[in-house]
């Protein structure tokens, strides 16, 4: 499966491209921005691109008017098929958001049902009560996603509400040629509807990738044999900026070893999890962190750790974003990508991590562990990789049996003598590659 050794950016359409926050009917252009940046996703080495919602709908995309056509703020159908043909020439392949599990009160089924109540062909469509009533005086009670009555929850067990999602996915891949899609709220999709999707999409295009958003659990629910390729790793999101905050590396550590590690109660050894720093849900990295001087080190540990890095537009250059402040605080109009250091070192990370067996396949084992530093071992039959690294200010000298004598820093491509010792300089990250 490409995605295995695929490094993924992710954007947000609407925000990026400054939509209004509401949907105000008029067609506008604006997705055909998002060409502009496939020379910078070139540069910066990554292979896959994932954009949130794109189709009609209400106000932020996840509340969906009509899967079958591009939402009017960003442009036509064709515009789409346009941004996706751009970046596959730049050889990066193109995720769409599947929000399959609500719609907004717009969907035209929705509306169906709001002017012909019992009579409506799609009353089934979702989960109603004609003896209750909304808190927008439908006249009827329905059920919505988690407490959000603006979106509407579908039956996914209804045999036509999953005919016409399949098509629509049709569509999506014989029109604009998509490559795979992320699921909203996979956490709440019927298995049966994840199991039937996986099949149809496999037979409509061999490899298609399926990756679902997922928060706790065992995400083995949702991952594995007939089921979705990855899920989203927020066990080890929250690991990565915590174990740094908090002077503790043995955090992340351990949520690694518990994943990935070498003993037989290991979770998802052999499992490729989308994992990241930030998205346009959570606080942006350069925002959570208590000391910028570990946001690279951030990125290490990302790039180095087992799974399918996935990073999110602006912050390759560090910009802030606060969770705080709502959701257009982390999904900004932004005119142009920028290229700082910080983005030259992730652009290296990024090299690394594509042109490395070890990092993308390689199991997981832990060599040293203190507070402030962690050296671990990717390895494959092919191939072996130690990630260093010191969150401290003070340079830490690792004294471990390598099991080589001389190794390549995948980052850097300065040569690293084992012999006495391994001096890492303050706040430092490497990718060791040893030599046979």
């Amino acid at each position: 499966m490409w995605a295995e050794q695929a490094v993924f950016y992710q954007m947000v359409p609407l925000g990026l491209c400054g939509a209004p926050r509401e949907n105000d009917g008029v067609l506008t252009s604006r997705i055909l921005k998002l060409m502009d940046w496939a020379e910078h996703l070139e540069r910066l080495g990554v292979s896959a691109l994932y954009l949130t919602p794109v189709f009609e709908s209400d106000r932020h995309g996840y509340d969906t008017r009509d899967y079958r056509k591009l939402d009017c703020r960003l442009g036509t159908n064709e515009d789409l098929a346009e941004v996706v043909r751009t970046f596959h020439r730049h050889n990066i392949r193109v995720v769409l958001d599947g929000v399959f599990n609500h719609v907004g009160r717009g969907f035209w089924a929705f509306r169906d049902v709001q002017e012909k109540r019992w009579d409506s062909p799609y009353k089934d469509w979702f989960h109603i009560n004609f003896d209750g009533n909304s808190n927008y005086g439908d006249g009827f009670w329905y059920e919505g996603w988690e407490g959000h009555f603006e979106l509407v929850k579908l039956n996914l067990r209804n045999p036509a509400v999953v005919d016409y999602l399949l098509d629509c996915v049709r569509l999506w891949v014989e029109e604009f040629g998509i490559d795979g899609l992320r699921l909203d709220v996979a956490y709440c999709l019927d298995p049966e509807f994840i199991r039937r999707l996986r099949q149809f999409t496999g037979d409509l295009k061999p490899e298609f990738f399926l990756v679902g958003e997922t928060l706790h659990g065992d995400y083995n629910r949702w991952v594995g044999d007939g089921l979705l390729h990855s899920c989203t790793n927020y066990e080890c999101y929250k690991g990565l900026y915590s174990s740094l905050n908090s002077m503790n590396l043995f955090e992340i550590v351990h949520s690694l070893k518990r994943q990935f590690g070498p003993e037989q109660w290991t979770l998802y050894k052999g499992k490729h999890l989308l994992c990241f720093a930030d998205n346009h849900d959570v606080t942006r990295a350069a925002s959570i962190l208590t000391n910028p001087r570990h946001l690279p080190l951030l990125y290490g540990l990302l790039f180095g750790m087992p799974g399918i890095p996935c990073l999110y537009y602006g912050s390759e250059w560090g910009i802030p974003g606060e969770k705080s402040q709502g959701d257009d605080a982390l999904r900004p109009a932004l005119d142009r990508p920028e290229w700082t250091d910080l983005t030259d070192r992730i652009a290296a990370m990024v090299r690394a991590h594509r042109e490395s067996e070890a990092l993308c396949y390689g199991d997981f084992k832990d060599i040293v562990l203190t507070n402030h530093q962690t050296v671990f071992q990717r390895r494959t039959d092919a191939e072996r990789v130690l990630v260093a690294v010191n969150a401290s200010d003070a340079p830490y000298t690792a004294h471990f049996d390598a099991g080589c004598g001389r190794a390549v820093d995948l980052i850097t491509g300065e040569t690293h003598d084992f012999g006495g010792g391994s001096e890492l300089p303050p706040y430092s990250v490497a990718f060791w590659k040893c030599e046979r």
